[in-house]
């Protein structure tokens, strides 16, 4: 980040398991902690402020997942020899209303930066803006009404994932999508798919041009 700051032309991911989560959770003993490991490993929790405000200042341009859906059984590979764990945790289901709670709700994060981060600079990085991206003529109808006064906890019994754990099992949620529209027809309603499938298309990238 600081050579980005010096004006060298670079982009910054980083990924939601290293801002909220930090490495007591890897150290949690036998299954637990390796349902935690990953790559980059967890890193001491006061690292977390240094990456929110990169976030914030727009150093890090976007915010993924690490998601790598391995199931108990599978992080079990690991209980002999460590290198044996496979790395990475679920977590593109949680990934915005993470963000959205940690970051704009109970954090400094701004409300434009959260949409530039999980959906403007991601679209323009890989080519994809302004069909993806932005509200705008000519563009795909891909949109989501958040509701914000919504509340909840985060827990494998009901998310949608094809998995048996969640790196975020009990965190507090404040605010999710209401409803998403896939080019202008309604696939999700209240945590509901209600849409049609098949309706994804193929998206082939333009290069990218800053």
């Amino acid at each position: 980040m600081a050579a980005k700051a010096r004006g060298v032309k670079l982009f910054v991911e980083s990924v939601v398991p290293h801002f909220l989560l930090d490495k007591s959770f890897a150290e949690r003993p036998g299954v637990e902690g390796m349902k935690h490991v990953m790559s980059r490993p967890l890193r001491a929790k006061h690292n977390q402020e240094a990456l929110w405000n990169g976030l914030s200042a727009g150093l890090i341009d976007t915010v993924g997942t690490d998601h790598c859906p391995f199931d108990t059984e599978q992080k079990l590979l690991g209980t002999d020899a460590f290198t044996q764990i496979p790395n990475g945790i679920p977590g593109i289901e949680e990934r915005v209303n993470l963000l959205y709670t940690y970051g704009v709700k109970r954090g400094g994060l701004n409300l434009h930066r959260f949409v530039d981060a999980a959906s403007t600079r991601a679209a323009k990085l890989f080519g994809l803006f302004p069909r993806k991206g932005t509200i705008a003529v000519g563009s795909d109808a891909d949109l989501v009404i958040y509701d914000p006064q919504y509340r909840g906890v985060i827990t494998a019994s009901t998310h949608h994932a094809n998995n048996d754990y969640t790196g975020f099992e009990g965190f507090e949620i404040e605010g999710r999508p209401s409803v998403v529209t896939v080019r202008g027809k309604v696939q999700v309603r209240d945590g509901v798919f209600v849409g049609e499938r098949g309706r994804g298309r193929f998206l082939r990238r333009e290069p990218t041009h800053f």
